[in-house]
């Protein structure tokens, strides 16, 4: 219904036609289908957020066995819309609160590779086979990442000073209705969805120049499945980038409706989010070079890992 209606724009009212006709309407079509995507479930995970809390979280992990803590925080993650660099603050928090090393780079990995934004793009662009399948590899990259620098012992890492939180932390109850829960959760949508909105709008209008002009032969010459070393250069070429999902999930579309091989795309899109130089640098600040270096192969091979199974299941 959508697409016909956005035809009809493009050609009857605009009078375009050919590979310009294909970006407009490419633009136009994807840019409201994906805020749709977006304001629906982020705010339908941002009613459920409302049932947590960080201290709430924190306090249950103190104390857990290193695995189970991997795993949780791991799942925690996919409820906490941070990129990269904004989900250091609670990575420091879970610091101070005694959590083992391995169980808080979990959840730095695990946040931006699994948030709601993600999730809903791959669902709408993708279908939930996918999806489910990602949030999989994407659970298992940070648990087991996490759970093996945690085994490393890299504490000596650490070039601050980290104090922990005095006594044992409260599992603290918050008590709201259901209207007040809607209220919330419809006011972080709003302040979600107006950061994302023009990364959404430059992600949308990369594509559309990708998806009218690029060269499909281009594509699947060099990111096709026949390249076996695709997924380890798509990853090497999205660390040096920076964007959250929603900037960089409307080119994951066009690279794969031109050729590129799915399971490519997505280690691209992952090394961009959970991978980059600004995280790095900010990270330079408490961590040494060494844990880096340490944190970045593993998430990197973790990833690479990813995209060579997808293609191989996909294929």
């Amino acid at each position: 219904m959508w697409k016909e209606v956005v035809d009809n724009i493009t050609v009857n009212y605009l009078g375009l036609s050919g590979q310009i006709n294909e970006s407009v309407n490419f633009f136009i079509y994807d840019t409201i289908k994906i805020w749709f995507l977006l304001i629906v479930v982020i705010f339908a995970i941002s009613l459920l957020r409302t049932y947590f809390n960080t201290e709430k979280v924190r306090a249950y992990l103190q104390g857990k066995s290193t695995f189970t803590g991997n795993v949780l925080a791991a799942l925690f993650g996919i409820i906490t819309p941070f990129c990269s660099c904004s989900a250091i603050p609670l990575f420091l928090g879970f610091l101070q609160a005694r959590i083992p090393m391995g169980v808080t780079f979990s959840f730095l990995i695990s946040s931006p590779l699994n948030n709601e934004i993600a999730i809903a793009l791959l669902f709408g662009l993708f279908g939930w086979k996918i999806t489910a399948i990602y949030i999989v590899f994407g659970l298992l990259v940070a648990i087991l990442g996490g759970y093996i620098i945690g085994k490393l012992n890299l504490q000596k890492y650490l070039l601050i000073d980290v104090k922990p939180l005095e006594g044992e932390l409260k599992d603290v109850e918050i008590s709201l209705s259901f209207k007040q829960r809607v209220k919330e959760a419809s006011s972080n949508t709003k302040d979600i969805f107006f950061k994302i909105w023009l990364y959404v709008l430059f992600g949308v209008a990369v594509g559309a120049l990708i998806h009218g002009y690029i060269p499909t032969d281009l594509i699947v010459k060099y990111a096709g499945p026949s390249n076996p070393f695709a997924p380890l250069i798509a990853v090497l070429a999205g660390i040096p980038m920076y964007s959250s999902a929603a900037g960089v999930m409307p080119l994951i579309e066009v690279l794969t409706s031109k050729g590129m091989a799915l399971g490519t795309a997505l280690s691209f899109m992952m090394a961009i989010t959970a991978l980059s130089l600004p995280e790095a640098m900010i990270l330079k600040r408490i961590l040494h070079v060494k844990l880096i270096v340490i944190f970045f192969s593993i998430v990197g091979l973790g990833i690479i890992s990813i995209g060579y199974i997808f293609n191989f299941i996909l294929n």
